[in-house]
């Protein structure tokens, strides 16, 4: 009996240690480890991840999101987690984290790697849903019309733009119509000028084989019979006063912005969204804004809660429509969610922002992410470019989003792309036709238990020396897939060790793990090798 109870306590102590779990709702410091990493949960910092203990950073959680998802956690190579259910602010410098927020930050550790500490913040903090957005997302290509229509959508170049998808060679899948399709911020209808009759549009599109989602937003138009019928029943961000609706200067002017603490926001925008739906057959929406920036201090709302918190409400909605995009968004890990990484530019610099964009957002919970548009959706990045886009470019840009969750395309690629750059697209398209059943294996079990579909070199083989590798990574624990990210025909590929086997490219030449091989790379060439005793792609 004594020897079963000294037994027990030892059980006991090895638990605690191994699940270590404090509580600190002062400012708080942790001492970074010999050799450990920190990645954050905010995803728009990715490209800094991970910190080390020489690294000088610090965000605030509280009303900033920098365009992109935030998280409330941090987690280390060493399986140590910070997680707090509020928005808080943390710093590293001189081998320091420093952690300030007004209510509870929880610390622990739950094994010795970023995965085995991964699986464990998932369950406590953020479990799967058990549930995944509508596969078309995955299946097939995405296509948004922004930087075909930019501010000029209409029924006639949808149209158009639809039809030349199938007469190039591209398959249907989803199509997103992009801003100014409505008849204004707030006014959730067809323009009746610009798109003469959305029903039959809409029809055609189905016919063709797509699927519809539109462009939405949080804001309303003060020049419009919505603000006012809304600022009537208080469901508008006031100002200071309390008495009129607050005007937030946004990228597209100065509107309202409605208040989902109060049900009758909510309830008016589903009615909205319901009504596309029920009239013209929308299948989905892009849920654009709900940047925390926008929920500015000292504006009043029906209940009082954070910007954050405005950004969930808000995120919350798409759960009831699962064709849906996010961009911003305050937890919520877990959720079928589509979260797309945030604008990018035009240049090989934001093209290597992708592979780190994408890890990062599905390390903290955001399995269905999407890495941009296929060449930069940054607007304004094409405007400069549009007689000089580098064609290369944009054929890495798509390679890169081949293996990845989800492959959206804006920029017509038939029209900017001499032959051989538009049959290198092709190329990638369909070797992710290839990976199609794979890629739902993955995202059928990133709705059941929240395992990230891609993942970075460390989480799969820990202490490897991967913990600052971003330009290369695995699509599930079998396929390395390592893009083309800088200008140039060649690049270094460094393989894991494996417990067994060999890496296999696909022409079936093998590789010894533990090794950096040089490969020279063709135009129409991905780089990705399978584990040979574990390829579940077929």
């Amino acid at each position: 009996m004594k020897f079963l109870s000294i037994r027990f306590f030892c059980l006991l102590f090895l638990l605690l240690n191994q699940f270590a779990f404090a509580q600190v709702s002062k400012p708080s410091t942790i001492k970074i480890l010999p050799n450990e990493t920190w990645w954050t949960g905010i995803v728009a910092k990715s490209n800094l991840m991970p910190l080390k203990a020489d690294d000088s950073f610090q965000f605030q959680m509280l009303g900033s999101n920098n365009g992109n998802q935030v998280q409330p956690l941090l987690l280390s190579n060493k399986g140590r987690y910070i997680w707090s259910e509020n928005p808080f602010k943390c710093s590293f410098q001189k081998g320091i984290i420093k952690l300030e927020g007004s209510a509870v930050i929880e610390t622990g550790s739950a094994g010795n790697s970023l995965q085995e500490v991964q699986h464990y913040v998932r369950k406590k903090y953020f479990p799967a849903s058990g549930i995944m957005p509508d596969s078309l997302l995955i299946t097939q290509p995405q296509y948004n019309t922004w930087i075909e229509l930019n501010y000029n959508q209409n029924q006639a170049d949808v149209l158009k733009y639809a039809h030349a998808i199938l007469d190039k060679g591209l398959p249907p899948g989803v199509m997103m119509i992009d801003d100014t399709w409505q008849d204004d911020y707030g006014v959730w209808d067809f323009h009746p000028k610009r798109f003469p009759n959305p029903k039959a549009m809409m029809d055609e599109l189905h016919q063709l084989g797509f699927k519809v989602m539109l462009w939405i937003c949080t804001f309303v138009s003060a020049d419009s019979k919505e603000y006012r019928m809304l600022n009537k029943k208080n469901a508008l961000l006031k100002d200071s006063t309390g008495k009129n609706a607050a005007l937030i200067d946004w990228w597209n002017g100065w509107s309202a912005v409605l208040d989902f603490s109060n049900p009758v926001a909510t309830d008016w925008f589903k009615s909205r969204l319901n009504f596309l739906q029920q009239q013209y057959a929308v299948d989905g929406f892009k849920f654009d804004a709900g940047d925390f920036q926008h929920y500015p201090k000292g504006t009043l709302a029906a209940k009082k809660i954070t910007a954050n918190e405005h950004s969930r409400l808000y995120a919350a909605i798409g759960l009831e429509y699962p064709l849906n995009e996010y961009r911003a968004c305050w937890k919520m890990g877990g959720q079928p969610l589509v979260q797309r990484l945030m604008d990018k530019e035009h240049t090989w610099k934001d093209l290597q922002s992708l592979i780190p964009g994408m890890t990062t957002s599905g390390l903290v919970g955001y399995a269905f992410n999407c890495p941009d548009m296929i060449g930069g959706g940054e607007i304004e990045s094409f405007w400069s470019n549009e007689k000089n886009l580098d064609q290369d470019l944009i054929v890495r840009s798509a390679q890169c989003h081949a293996l990845m969750p989800m492959m959206q395309f804006s920029v017509a690629p038939w029209r900017v792309l001499d032959a051989a750059h538009y049959n290198a697209v092709k190329a990638a398209v369909e070797l992710r036709k290839k990976f199609v059943p794979y890629l739902m294996q993955l995202a059928k079990e990133a709705a059941k238990t929240g395992e990230p579909m891609v993942k970075n070199m460390d989480y799969v083989f820990p202490n490897q020396g991967f913990e600052f590798t971003n330009d290369q990574f695995m699509l599930g624990d079998s396929v390395l897939v390592a893009p083309m990210v800088e200008k140039q025909s060649y690049r270094f590929v460094k393989f894991p060790k494996l417990k067994s086997g060999q890496w296999k490219d696909s022409n079936g030449k093998l590789y010894d793990g533990a090794t950096t091989v040089k490969f020279e790379v063709a135009l129409a060439e991905l780089p990705y090798f399978s584990n040979s005793n574990n390829i579940k792609y077929k």
